[in-house]
């Protein structure tokens, strides 16, 4: 238990103490901080007070505006620094507790964030290697930016050219995604016995999709402005020490002796997806399905990823894939949810959805439920806004 009061329903307990990068109003600096019920601890206030044998010696690494230097230091020093934010914000730890000068400077209350399911796969590779492709960093948005309907090539009529225009099949796909932490030399694989030590954390993820343009230009080299326009994470990284009490055996696989591996590695991780268009009271929920449906756990997509010798560095992001359950109500995506436009999509009494119109705002959120508290994630959200006349 911890001496700051927090709500049993808060995504933020002790038990979790996710990473991020915030601001104040009085000091406008960005740096690391982890969230604690609805406040902040500025890690760059307490520093002095990591003192094992890893961040004793890089104390600064919480000046930073980016995580990528303390998530570099590696796995050892992870599990030190939450050991010693852990023990910091314990209601039976007097060093923070007690010091009201310290307290007053280093826990925040006003800040600014800065920062398959396998049953429908659809090619035999699916069961035998994790199938995925390059994205792009530059579109990675956090929750709360605005996402602009893209325009591109469309052919929804296969007896005639494709045309120009904005997209009318516009869609979210419902993903978490994982930090990389330690990285490795080029030419070096990652095994997948030591793959956790260079997993750091995890948010939620909106991987935006214009099913119209995808259609078009995926063959044969796949995805590339049907899928760059944006993509939403969640603000807060949720450390992986942190869902160890929800993790669950994996799935039975088909694959080879190099992504096999022994130990428990998927999460029981609640995830659903609501959708509040123009006019609307309330926001309706779309989908609700857990994270333990994905076939591929994230050891083996990143030890895949590396396999050939690719390096990988600190704060690269590698998603999960759209994570859809066994029933049509856990479905992950607008394109299976809608059989592709063919259904529509009830929105109780607020009228019907295929693919999103402008103006939707669509939030995802995720948590792992305990015994009195939750491990959550936050909220990943973004406004549709209409796309521009070229």
């Amino acid at each position: 238990m911890s001496f700051i009061a927090v709500d049993p329903t808060s995504d933020f307990s002790i038990h979790n103490l996710p990473y991020g990068i915030f601001s104040t109003s009085d000091n406008p600096r960005h740096r690391i901080g982890v969230a604690i019920g609805d406040q902040i601890l500025d890690l760059s206030a307490v520093k002095s007070l990591f003192i094992g044998p890893v961040l004793s010696k890089h104390q600064d690494v919480f000046d930073q505006p980016t995580l990528n230097a303390f998530m570099a230091l590696g796995y050892e020093a992870w599990k030190e620094a939450r050991r010693t934010v852990q023990m910091l914000l314990s209601a039976n730890e007097s060093t923070l507790r007690d010091d009201t000068s310290l307290r007053s400077r280093s826990v925040c209350l006003q800040f600014t964030g800065v920062y398959k399911h396998s049953e429908n796969a659809l090619m035999p590779n699916w069961l035998r290697l994790p199938v995925g492709y390059h994205g792009r960093a530059s579109s990675v948005v956090v929750s709360g930016t605005p996402i602009r309907r893209p325009s591109g090539q469309m052919r929804p009529d296969q007896t005639k050219p494709p045309v120009f225009g904005p997209s009318k099949k516009l869609d979210i796909e419902l993903e978490m995604a994982f930090f990389v932490g330690g990285g490795n030399p080029l030419g070096e694989p990652i095994p997948i016995q030591k793959a956790h030590e260079h997993i750091f954390g995890m948010v939620l993820m909106n991987d935006w999709s214009a099913r119209d343009i995808q259609a078009w230009e995926y063959v044969p080299l796949g995805p590339f402005l049907g899928k760059n326009f944006g993509t939403t994470i969640s603000p807060w990284v949720v450390p992986m020490e942190a869902l160890l009490p929800f993790a669950e055996p994996n799935a039975i696989q088909f694959t080879i002796i190099t992504l096999l591996v022994r130990r428990v590695t998927c999460f029981e991780i609640n995830i659903c997806s609501v959708v509040k268009g123009k006019g609307m009271a309330e926001a309706v929920n779309i989908c609700r399905s857990n994270f333990k449906y994905m076939y591929w756990t994230m050891k083996q997509q990143l030890a895949h990823h590396t396999v050939n010798g690719c390096n990988v560095n600190p704060g690269d992001l590698l998603a999960s894939g759209t994570i859809s359950g066994p029933d049509p109500e856990s479905f992950g995506s607008m394109l299976e949810l809608s059989w592709n436009g063919s259904k529509n999509i009830d929105l109780g009494g607020e009228g019907t959805r295929t693919f999103l119109n402008d103006g939707d705002e669509v939030t995802i959120s995720g948590y792992c439920e305990g015994d009195g508290y939750r491990v959550g994630f936050g909220t990943c959200q973004g406004t549709i806004l209409p796309a521009l006349l070229l």
